[in-house]
C-alpha cells in the first residue's frame, strides 16, 4: 500500500512539473535567456509587420509590449518613435521570478549591491522598407556616503552619562537623495531585448 501511495505521489509530481515545464516560453519573460552565440546588431533591422498604413502602428505597439515586460513605461509616443522608461531595480537571487536581469552573473551581483536599470528605445523607419529599432539600457550603481542602516556606532557606547535628551524630529525632506553613479551600459539585457524583438517580428 506504502509503495502504491508513494509512486501515485510521483507521478503527481511528474505531471504537475512537466505541465509547468510546457507553458511558452514567451508568457514568462524570465525563462527568457539572451543567446550568446548569436549577436544582434544595434539598431536591428526588423521588416514591416503588413502592407497597409498600420504596419508602423503594429511594429511601435509590439515593441512597447515588449519593453513592458522588463520596465514601467514613463514616456512613449508614437510621432517621433521614442520610448522612455522609469529607472527599476534589478532584481537578484531572492526576486527569481522577476524579469530584469537575464544571466545569473547579474543576479548575483544585484544581490550583494543595488543596481538599477533604465531604458530608452528609438523606432525609426528604414529607407528600404521595414524599421530600425535602437534599445539602449542604462546601468546605474547605487553611491552612498556611508552605509544606510548602521547598527553599531556611537549608539552603542556613550561618553556621558546625562539624562538630557535630545529628540530628533525625522521629517522626509531631511533624507539626503540617493545618488546613483552611471556605471556603463548592460549590453546583455540590450541583446535579450533585441532578440526578443527581431524573433517576435
Amino acid at each position: 500500500m506504502g509503495r502504491k501511495l508513494m509512486m501515485a505521489w510521483i507521478g503527481m509530481f511528474s505531471a504537475w512539473a512537466v505541465g509547468c515545464m510546457s507553458a511558452q516560453i514567451l508568457e514568462n519573460p524570465m525563462l527568457i535567456q539572451p543567446n550568446p552565440a548569436v549577436t544582434v546588431e544595434n539598431p536591428v533591422w526588423v521588416p514591416s509587420l503588413g502592407i497597409d498604413g498600420d504596419a508602423y502602428a503594429k511594429v511601435f505597439e509590439k515593441t512597447l509590449e515588449i519593453v513592458a515586460d522588463y520596465f514601467e513605461i514613463s514616456y512613449s509616443n508614437r510621432y517621433d518613435g521614442s520610448i522612455e522608461t522609469f529607472p527599476s531595480i534589478a532584481p537578484g537571487l531572492e526576486r527569481f521570478f522577476k524579469p530584469g536581469s537575464p544571466d545569473w552573473y547579474q543576479r548575483l551581483e544585484a544581490t550583494l549591491q543595488t543596481i538599477r536599470h533604465r531604458a530608452q528605445v528609438v523606432l525609426q523607419p528604414a529607407e528600404d522598407g521595414g524599421f530600425f529599432i535602437k534599445v539602449i539600457v542604462y546601468k546605474e550603481l547605487l553611491d552612498t556616503p556611508h552605509p544606510s542602516r548602521v547598527l553599531t556606532g556611537a549608539a552603542a557606547f556613550r561618553p556621558t552619562t546625562d539624562v538630557d535628551r535630545q529628540f530628533e524630529v525625522i521629517d522626509p525632506t531631511v533624507f539626503e537623495p540617493a545618488s546613483w553613479a552611471p556605471h556603463g551600459r548592460d549590453s546583455e539585457l540590450e541583446q535579450l531585448i533585441l532578440q526578443r524583438l527581431k524573433g517576435c517580428m
